[in-house]
């Protein structure tokens, strides 16, 4: 593929892939669709700053006029956070979005495409998706899982959104042939919450022993990417008991007023902090912000085994 007639990198991106410094992609939906406007525009240039002390370079990736963004001006980063007229792009959605020219957030399956494209090899996310709560029936199955299994990215995340059929979801991922890696835990954990009581089989003592584990995987030839659970700061975790029950109160919702789809997640993550107020955005932030810093400290050591 001729990478510059869809892609565009900002110059100090390209420069830092050039000479294989480290470089942390990162997801545009969490500014566009998981944060309100001006808190989303805050948080972006935090997120950054948090990537910049590890000594990588933060690349935040969209699609902006049908063109595929790794790294964005200050310009295109407010018309993501203000979102308007900003669709919530997937695998299957992208080669749509760039063909009619239209601009979109991207979500963890695409942030990947467009990381792998790049050759960026670490990413950080929110939370990931996975298999829907009764999903053994309605096969409402988040792309995500599919893309860790095909494309050679790492994704550090405080796990898998609370919504999501945590069991099921690490089931698959097995299937997948995914590496599920705990970041000093062998407690898989719930995104708002540091544990969600599905033990994993191999917990890294730290972000150095993460990179070692992925150059090997990838030096060794093999396909798909890495999955890192990175729990969310002790002080700002929430109670896993507390958010089960309002949980089970968002999908009653979602159920009466017959969201399916992909409106489930954002209606049942809107809904949860209705219902929780200010405790869930906060820890939203902190974990996302704690998943940057992991981040960049992997692609850093991964820059020096490469090197």
């Amino acid at each position: 593929m001729n990478l510059s007639k869809y892609v565009d990198i900002t110059p100090e991106i390209k420069h830092a892939l050039e000479n294989r410094l480290p470089v942390v992609a990162l997801e545009s939906t969490i500014l566009s669709h998981g944060m309100p406007y001006p808190e989303n525009l805050a948080f972006a240039a935090e997120v950054e700053k948090v990537v910049r002390a590890e000594g990588a370079v933060p690349a935040t990736c969209a699609i902006l006029n049908g063109r595929v963004k790794v790294g964005v001006t200050p310009e295109e980063l407010e018309i993501l956070c203000r979102a308007d007229h900003i669709g919530k792009v997937s695998r299957r959605d992208f080669a749509i979005y760039i063909a009619e020219k239209k601009n979109g957030a991207t979500t963890v399956a695409t942030t990947m495409m467009i990381a792998a494209m790049a050759g960026i090899k670490v990413f950080a996310t929110g939370g990931i998706g996975g298999v829907h709560r009764h999903g053994e029936v309605t096969m409402d199955i988040s792309a995500d899982l599919q893309e860790l299994a095909n494309t050679p990215v790492m994704v550090v995340c405080a796990g898998a959104k609370q919504i999501l059929d945590i069991g099921r979801t690490l089931e698959y991922l097995e299937t997948m042939g995914v590496p599920v890696i705990g970041n000093g835990t062998d407690d898989f954990p719930a995104f708002f919450c540091r544990k969600s009581g599905y033990k994993l089989d191999y917990a890294a003592k730290d972000e150095e022993e993460i990179a070692k584990i992925a150059y090997t995987k990838w030096d060794l030839g093999l396909k798909g990417g890495v999955l890192v659970g990175n729990p969310i700061p002790e002080e700002y975790g929430m109670d896993n008991v507390y958010m089960e029950g309002v949980i089970e109160e968002a999908l009653k919702a979602a159920d009466e007023k017959g969201v399916r789809g992909k409106d489930i997640t954002p209606f049942l993550l809107a809904k949860v902090k209705e219902l929780t107020g200010d405790a869930s955005f906060n820890a939203n932030v902190k974990l996302a912000l704690n998943n940057a810093k992991a981040a960049a400290k992997i692609a850093s050591f991964l820059s020096k085994a490469e090197n």
